[in-house]
């Protein structure tokens, strides 16, 4: 085995699928997410309410920050809601 290829690598073929394995399931977590935020925009719609809760976007990243337990940094977290949030505002 060469240094230079990696792709004959057993433990690097081993994590890339893992990885795979990871985009897919948060592909499909994502596409949940924006399922059940649709319906929820429609409900609210339906009782006259606002649809965007700032208020709770913060309780929620609060509480996503506490859950957190690394490696993955709070401003990463953030970040990721961040663009996560606007994404699905964007879907819906």
């Amino acid at each position: 085995m060469s240094a230079a290829d990696p792709d004959r690598d057993p433990l690097v073929q081993e994590l890339r699928e893992e990885i795979a394995a990871l985009d897919r399931a948060i592909v499909e977590a994502i596409n949940r997410r924006v399922e059940l935020v649709r319906r929820l925009k429609e409900h609210k719609a339906a009782q006259g309410w606002e649809f965007v809760d700032r208020a709770r976007e913060e309780r929620m990243l609060a509480d996503l920050a506490r859950a957190n337990a690394g490696p993955l940094s709070s401003e990463g977290l953030r970040d990721i809601y961040a663009h996560l949030l606007e994404l699905t505002k964007r879907e819906v």
